[in-house]
């Protein structure tokens, strides 16, 4: 897989603790291939807050929203922490490097996503 061009700031957060659990076979299987493409390649991303290419398999997705509301408060609170802004510009190693600094090694990830249903994989890490 490759192209991925843009990404919603708060899947840096999923992809840190992603273990092979998902919403469907399918949504595993294509978050495997997005987390391999973006490891191998640390593309260029746009900071969307729209669906991005790690939605388009996710059974949640009902047009271009994802239901339940919680992706754009995840978002909102990632761009904050990590001082991004929708439409900026870098690389996944750049944006990665911000959560794990800013979010998870501050030990803020409940701030911004406690209440997500995968939490009990990543809230105790």
């Amino acid at each position: 897989m490759s192209g991925i061009e843009s990404l919603r700031p708060h899947h840096a957060l999923c992809t840190a603790f992603f273990e092979g659990k998902g919403y469907s076979d399918d949504f595993t299987a294509h978050m495997t291939e997005v987390i391999a493409s973006l490891e191998a390649d640390d593309p260029t991303l746009t900071v969307t807050a729209a669906p991005d290419t790690i939605c388009s398999h996710c059974p949640n997705l009902r047009g271009e929203q994802c239901s339940g509301g919680k992706a754009d408060r995840y978002d909102a609170a990632v761009m904050e922490m990590c001082g991004l802004r929708e439409g900026g510009t870098l690389k996944w190693s750049e944006l990665k490097s911000l959560v794990r600094g800013r979010i998870i090694g501050a030990g803020r990830l409940s701030e911004v996503c406690g209440d997500c249903k995968w939490q009990y994989i990543c809230g105790g890490k």
